[in-house]
């Protein structure tokens, strides 16, 4: 589903609020972060423009700057809302794009390092915003060749990052941005394997945890995963008292659930204490405690 972001009143859109708010649990890889603008196209890595930064950039930190949403770690690029929506990128920036944007670049940047691969509005985010930033393109063009020869001249400078912990810490990003906790770093252990070419299955010990899902870039849980999500996270839970034979959970039937649940969410159902189904909301979770009707949950798994 696109979002539409065209007005600058899009910056207090409830998603997009919930995606910056949550950008302040992302923590960038090895020493340097590469500040790089946002495209038309989505994902950003099938641009033309951001295959050209990539031929340089694949091994280091990147983020992305884009309005309204703030930024976007790389490894985000695939999650929804920001692969889904529409926005000019013309590079002119209102004083209050520059100021939402240059504080969440702020905290995520967090005192690092940073090359600043931008021009125009981009740039001026970062030269209101950050101290000691070092600024690669000269000409006004990203993409040019001169300046893409600066910017791979200075990443000489510094150390790149293994493939394998940036793709663990892919997984991992997406789950805490999911779950809203740096907690859900759980949900993707040492040792897990990922199968699958385009929606993944995440499997640790044998037994799948979860499936990432390439249309959202989100995960849905598997009954494995539920139990870490009750162990180590302990959000995104909901009571019953009664045997569960359907795939569905109607509100009457919900004892307590948690408050921050939203509709959409991954949800874990528990009797007793025990994880007894995972599934997907349909109410929040005030709602789901106050209705007297309607659907709560559908069940994805559930114990049989």
């Amino acid at each position: 589903m696109k979002i539409q972001c065209t007005i600058e009143e899009s910056l207090n859109r409830p998603e997009v609020r919930r995606w910056r708010d949550r950008m302040g649990h992302m923590k960038p890889q090895g020493n340097v972060v590469i500040v790089l603008p946002c495209s038309m196209r989505k994902p950003y890595s099938q641009s033309k423009s951001h295959r050209i930064f990539m031929r340089a950039t694949k091994n280091f930190q990147e983020v992305i700057l884009t309005s309204p949403f703030g930024v976007c770690p790389r490894e985000m690029e695939q999650t929804y809302p920001i692969q889904s929506y529409d926005v000019s990128t013309v590079g002119d920036w209102s004083q209050e794009e520059i100021d939402v944007t240059g504080k969440c670049l702020t905290e995520y940047v967090n005192g690092k390092q940073v090359i600043a691969h931008v021009a125009g509005g981009y740039r001026k985010v970062c030269e209101e915003y950050l101290d000691d930033a070092i600024y690669t393109c000269k000409d006004g063009r990203p993409t040019s060749s001169e300046s893409m020869e600066n910017l791979k001249n200075e990443l000489k400078n510094y150390d790149k990052i293994r493939d394998k912990n940036k793709n663990l810490n892919k997984l991992r990003s997406i789950a805490i941005y999911q779950f809203n906790t740096k907690d859900a770093a759980a949900l993707i252990p040492d040792g897990s394997r990922v199968m699958g070419r385009f929606s993944k299955r995440i499997i640790q010990d044998g037994e799948q945890i979860a499936t990432f899902h390439y249309e959202t870039g989100l995960y849905s849980l598997n009954l494995k995963g539920g139990c870490i999500i009750k162990e180590s996270i302990g959000k995104n839970l909901i009571n019953i008292d009664f045997d569960l034979k359907t795939n569905t959970i109607f509100a009457p039937g919900v004892v307590d659930a948690d408050f921050t649940i939203i509709p959409r969410d991954e949800v874990v159902i528990l009797k007793d204490d025990q994880v007894v189904a995972v599934g997907k909301a349909v109410l929040s979770g005030e709602e789901m405690k106050k209705a007297v009707k309607g659907v709560a949950v559908r069940i994805r798994h559930r114990l049989k």
